[in-house]
């Protein structure tokens, strides 16, 4: 499970989130900077565990195979993690529309920092994948403590932007995302390879 919940957090990557989330809330109060970190970390963490606990029933009222996900979700969360090699974000994530309109919003929190900058596509692709792999009741409340866990680290990274972008600078934020690309490229393959075995076993023997 802890290599799951790495990838998830990879995937969210708060520290490439960090120059926008400060674009976004320049000229604003440093409490009121803190209200958006909190209310956005507590979306993402919303969004997640309803995509732990109803991924798998929306996938079957489509008639999707987990196995096609696997292979769909791991060719996106690949895409995202190309990206994250060049330090860019990927029009899956946000595009230059929404950041646009987001500059006049009054109300960032949910829409876009929350989605689709944090948890996207790439993010809830993961997830219901992750949901797929737990065993029971059990392991999806074990999966859902951990995603508390990976939304208390989004708040404590959002609440810090400021420090942290200051410390670590551009290149060092451009670090730390090319690391976790790196991370998530390396879970999408294995995803992917799962899914397409699955669905062509041929390719196993």
């Amino acid at each position: 499970m802890i290599k799951d919940l790495i990838g998830v957090f990879a995937i969210l990557n708060p520290l490439g989130a960090i120059p926008l989330f400060l674009t976004l809330t320049a000229g604003r109060s440093r409490d009121e900077m803190r209200r958006i970190a909190a209310k956005t970390a507590s979306a993402v963490t919303a969004i997640l565990i309803v995509a732990l606990w109803s991924g798998q029933r929306l996938l079957a009222v489509f008639g999707i195979g987990v196995p096609a996900f696997r292979f769909a979700g791991g060719l996106l969360v690949l895409l995202i993690a190309i990206a994250m090699f060049h330090a860019k974000s990927t029009p899956a994530r946000h595009t230059k529309e929404e950041d646009a309109e987001a500059e006049s919003k009054e109300d960032i929190a949910v829409v876009p920092l929350a989605i689709p900058l944090l948890a996207g596509p790439g993010t809830i692709s993961l997830v219901i994948v992750d949901a797929q792999k737990a065993r029971g009741l059990g392991g999806g409340l074990v999966l859902s403590a951990g995603i508390l866990v990976v939304g208390i680290l989004v708040w404590l990274v959002l609440r810090l932007a400021e420090p942290i972008g200051v410390r670590l600078g551009t290149a060092g934020l451009n670090i730390a995302t090319r690391i976790m690309g790196l991370i998530l490229a390396a879970m999408a393959v294995q995803f992917m390879a799962v899914g397409l075995t699955a669905l062509l076993p041929g390719l196993a023997r």
